[in-house]
């Protein structure tokens, strides 16, 4: 059982969406509660979830989360809950019709970044984020390389 601190007081991370960093460009987040089964906190306080292939969409003004696994609870008998099923994310009003708004433009998708535990609440942290082109993925890699070899010669020249 990994036990991740963050840097920010008092937020214990579950699950990290790395991959939607290379894959899209964020333009903005929000943090958000979630409708959960008592099965489903006990596993997300054992850390077992995973973002990968998730995202959520806005229907009849509600935001839903689509595609996060938490896997069923190991103490749990006969009424464990459906690994994958849709969750309800808890948000402010003028925050859904921001969301609704920017979805409806063309390529902006909602993409959750982080699972973790605030205050005993079981949060996700979702983005307002656009897909990045094949070129733009190469492009970033190519800065991030560029940063790491001009970091490292930092390190030597101090050194020396």
């Amino acid at each position: 059982m990994a036990k991740a601190k963050s840097s920010e007081e008092g937020i214990r991370i579950i699950a990290q969406n790395k991959k939607a960093f290379h894959d899209y460009e964020i333009a903005e987040k929000f943090e958000a509660g979630m409708v959960l089964l008592g099965t489903e906190v006990k596993s997300l306080r054992e850390g077992r979830a995973n973002l990968k292939d998730s995202y959520a969409r806005v229907k009849q003004d509600e935001v839903f989360l689509y595609g996060l696994h938490i896997s069923p609870y190991t103490h749990a008998s006969f009424d464990n809950h459906d690994p994958e099923r849709v969750r309800k994310l808890l948000l402010n009003r003028h925050e859904i019709r921001k969301l609704v708004g920017k979805t409806q433009e063309r390529g902006f998708s909602l993409i959750p970044l982080r699972l973790y535990f605030k205050g005993g609440r079981a949060k996700v942290e979702i983005a307002l984020a656009k897909g990045k082109k094949e070129y733009d993925k190469r492009e970033s890699i190519k800065r991030k390389e560029e940063n790491r070899e001009l970091d490292r010669l930092r390190k030597h020249n101090k050194l020396s």
